[in-house]
């Protein structure tokens, strides 16, 4: 828990680890006026915990989320890989294109092991707002089925969200990403080792159907969303409205 991180001597004692393993660039000046280096050294690490661990005895050789890229998200996407140990899945697309359809047809039962279940015009001009799919995630593990059902969505996640997920790509369907050409029974390939996430279709297949593809009305029209949703970029720019 948190707790137990400030207890061990704070976030400061993580920075350390990233100034020692060359992870940042210790050069840069923070919101104090001093380098990341001056404030990371700053940090007194409590003897004898535990909790942040030396980069020579990580818990996992791996973090707890990756990048992948393919050709359902050419700008990329993240996938958490904490919580569990899957590394591949390939199934059938389940198309969903809002977080309540898919919702509604896991709780009728009628999503089965193997699928891949996609929730679309989720990102942040879509949602608007790239909201989080932790109801969808937790009826999957609900339904039995975290070990052998995939979610994929230009939404997002966090820490919270259960199984093998797949957010935050980009360009999101709104946009008129790749994600948008999917279609149910579309097979989807996952592959954490090769960093790929692919619509396995022909690519002059998703060209023409990107072609036929009309992005669906906002769904606020006026008031802040709408203008959120009209000023804010990418999830792989940081989703920031910078569209002055």
């Amino acid at each position: 828990m948190a707790v137990d991180v400030d207890k061990a001597g704070g976030i400061g004692v993580i920075a350390q680890r990233l100034v020692d393993g060359k992870y940042v660039d210790s050069s840069a000046v923070t919101c104090t006026g001093k380098t990341f280096a001056e404030e990371a050294a700053r940090a007194v690490e409590t003897p004898g915990q535990e909790v942040i661990r030396p980069l020579s005895k990580p818990l996992k050789p791996t973090g707890g989320l990756g990048i992948l890229r393919g050709s359902l998200a050419p700008e990329g996407c993240v996938i958490k890989l904490s919580g569990h140990n899957k590394m591949l899945h390939r199934g059938p697309a389940r198309v969903f294109n809002c977080e309540e359809d898919a919702m509604a047809a896991v709780q009728k039962g009628a999503i089965k092991a193997n699928d891949v279940v996609v929730i679309r015009y989720e990102g942040p001009r879509g949602g608007p707002g790239m909201r989080e799919m932790l109801g969808v995630t937790g009826a999957i593990v609900g339904a039995g089925l975290s070990e052998s059902v995939a979610l994929v969505t230009d939404g997002r996640f966090s820490g919270a969200t259960h199984g093998f997920m797949v957010a935050h790509i980009a360009p999101e369907a709104y946009n008129g990403g790749p994600i948008a050409a999917a279609e149910e029974g579309d097979t989807v390939s996952i592959d954490v080792a090769a960093g790929r996430l692919d619509l396995e279709i022909p690519a002059e297949t998703l060209a023409a159907r990107l072609r036929k593809w009309q992005a669906p009305k906002p769904r606020y029209a006026t008031g802040v969303f709408a203008k959120y949703s009209t000023l804010v970029a990418s999830a792989s720019e940081g989703a920031v409205t910078s569209k002055f």
